[in-house]
């Protein structure tokens, strides 16, 4: 005679194999989305709405460039996110230590999508940037600026800060620096004021700015001036530092330091708050700062201005072949 209880229990492990069944064929991934608060964040966010992946299909991993790359190696990470120079030194060092890199493009449909809600727009990586490249990699780009807190970046100052970013940009060893030109001088700096000096130096050497000027407000005379970055692992870092020692080295009376920081939004915040005086930034968030709207919703920001263009900010995402990940559309469960 069977048990009373037998069909009840025959259910439960029918549903539990069941389960079982259907999560053997799912998997979660381990994605670098960036550090917190960090530009990074938001156009992973664009991004992965863009191939309709959800916060339930992937674990996200708050990690800035160096510690995400980190732990692709590693395999602790099966796929980051990142805001970089092209090339990125961060990419060509993991690809000599894991072999397997992996670089994931967008298809039309994504960048149609992420154009129409961003800044950000449609840019190809030439398969000859990278040696693990066989083709050329369809993503988005932004611009990095640097921009300059108008309560201690004087006219004078504002002007040598540009000048020295265009014309020592032969002494500035780091391969970005190969952008600080004239031509790109003021790209990104759509919908920003730009600094009093900055623009002087620049309609010195004939440009035409249709920028409004920022004002001045100067609160307190300064020598030691502070520079937000990036993570150590990024790009902004070591540029950063290269651009503060060309500082140092020509400007007298004035010391720069490099620190490293969350990157735009945290170095853009520490400028509203008098506690950093010149900053590197995506320029999407810099035009929200100052427009009060994205991250900045209500809280404009009006101690911030444009001084140059520094570099293309290309979006690279990347993994290794034994993530298994081909596309972004993986990751949606």
């Amino acid at each position: 005679m069977p048990h009373p209880l037998m069909p009840v229990a025959v259910a439960i492990a029918a549903a539990t194999l069941l389960g079982a069944c259907s999560d053997a064929g799912s998997t979660t991934f381990n994605v670098a989305i960036g550090p917190p608060a960090s530009t990074t964040q938001q156009v992973s966010s664009l991004i992965l709405d863009a191939h309709g992946v959800t916060e339930d299909d992937y674990s996200a991993y708050q990690e800035g460039f160096g510690a995400a790359l980190d732990g692709v190696q590693d395999g602790n990470i099966d796929l980051s996110i990142g805001i970089l120079g092209l090339p990125s030194g961060s990419i060509e060092n993991l690809q000599a230590a894991a072999g397997d890199v992996r670089m994931i493009g967008l298809d039309d449909e994504a960048v149609e999508y992420i154009e129409a809600n961003s800044a950000y727009r449609r840019f190809v990586i030439p398969k000859d940037s990278y040696e693990f490249l066989a083709e050329d990699v369809t993503t988005v780009t932004a611009y990095a600026v640097l921009v300059g807190n108008t309560h201690s970046i004087d006219e004078e100052l504002g002007y040598e800060l540009a000048r020295l970013m265009h014309e020592k940009a032969a002494e500035n060893t780091h391969s970005q620096s190969a952008f600080m030109t004239l031509d790109n001088a003021l790209n990104g700096a759509e919908g920003l004021p730009i600094h009093p000096g900055a623009k002087r130096y620049y309609e010195e050497q004939g440009l035409q700015v249709d920028n409004p000027v920022a004002e001045l407000d100067i609160r307190e005379e300064k020598g030691e001036f502070i520079l937000g970055t990036g993570s150590q692992g990024g790009t902004y870092y070591p540029l950063g530092g290269e651009m503060a020692t060309i500082w140092n080295n020509y400007l007298d009376g004035a010391n720069f330091t490099n620190i490293e920081t969350g990157a735009s939004i945290e170095n853009l915040v520490s400028i509203r708050d008098d506690r950093m005086d010149l900053g590197m930034t995506v320029h999407a968030p810099a035009q929200d700062a100052v427009a009060g709207s994205g991250e900045f919703d209500g809280n404009a920001i009006g101690n911030v201005a444009f001084i140059g263009h520094i570099y293309p900010e290309v979006i690279q995402i990347v993994t290794r072949d034994a993530s298994g990940i081909t596309d972004l559309n993986d990751l949606a469960q």
